[in-house]
């Protein structure tokens, strides 16, 4: 068991970048599978430990990645930021004329890897920098309001420069009601979307299959429920409704109690 807990997880078609990186994604886990095999054939943890050997002339290296802490993250617009990253004492990138890098990182349990090219000069000593743009779209949907969500969250996974957070909150009125789940469970491996349900008329999660235990709830779509999931996203998200009319006027009314202004909302 400990073994299998160390063992390098594969990446998911939805964690390449697709921009023909070397290493690929898929480059790196083959060498830290194959690592974690030897050392197992071994019985040696201290082999997963190894350290691959550094470029001379940069601090970066082809084979692997390396870890660098964030000095500074800088708002410019609404959803683009700028990140500072630290280098030992006056180190350098030293990349060529258009040349990226391929930053890698977890978000919401889940490793994702994508190419930047910096904006600092590549002889830039000591630090470097790239732009990251972070969307946020909350979507709403009761019953077959779901419906309009789908193309939308289906061109963001398309693409992939489209960095946008979602948070999809499905309300239906049991598990049995809900639509399309396979797919919205395939939507759901991505890193940047995550599902929640909330069942009216289910009374206890016990039943519900374990996987969506931790992101459904019982009872209707309130004020309060509101709030914890507004707080939960990254920024103030921009806000997508469809349902009845009913369910349209409450949820304006909770996003509006939650500090949600009118013009951040559309209504299908």
């Amino acid at each position: 068991d400990d073994w299998l807990a160390l063992k390098p997880q594969e990446p998911s078609p939805s964690q390449c970048c697709g921009s023909g990186c070397k290493p690929c994604i898929y480059d790196v886990y083959e060498k830290e599978l194959a690592q974690w095999e030897r050392a197992k054939a071994k019985q040696d943890k201290s082999l997963l430990m190894e350290k691959k050997e550094q470029s001379n002339n940069s601090e970066l290296n082809p084979d692997t990645f390396t870890a660098f802490n964030v000095s500074s993250v800088e708002q410019l617009t609404e959803d683009t930021y700028q990140y500072k990253f630290e280098l030992p004492g006056n180190s350098s990138l030293r990349l060529s004329l258009g040349q990226h890098i391929v930053l890698r990182g977890v978000v919401n349990g889940l490793e994702v890897q994508r190419a930047y090219t910096p904006i600092s000069p590549g002889n830039a000593e000591g630090y470097f920098e790239v732009l990251m743009k972070h969307g946020e779209l909350l979507m709403l949907a009761s019953g077959t309001g779901l419906a309009p969500m789908l193309p939308i969250l289906q061109s963001i996974t398309d693409d992939e420069e489209d960095e946008t957070f979602v948070t999809l909150v499905g309300c239906f009125r049991t598990f049995d009601k809900i639509y399309l789940k396979p797919l919205l469970q395939d939507l759901a491996r991505y890193w940047n979307i995550r599902i929640f349900y909330v069942l009216s008329q289910e009374m206890s999660l016990e039943k519900l299959p374990w996987s969506y235990q931790e992101n459904t709830y019982t009872g209707r779509l309130n004020e309060d429920l509101m709030k914890m999931i507004i707080n939960s996203c990254r920024r103030k998200p921009f806000v997508l409704i469809c349902g009845s009319s009913t369910f349209n006027e409450d949820m304006s009314r909770y996003l509006k109690a939650a500090g949600i202004e009118e013009k951040s909302c559309f209504v299908f």
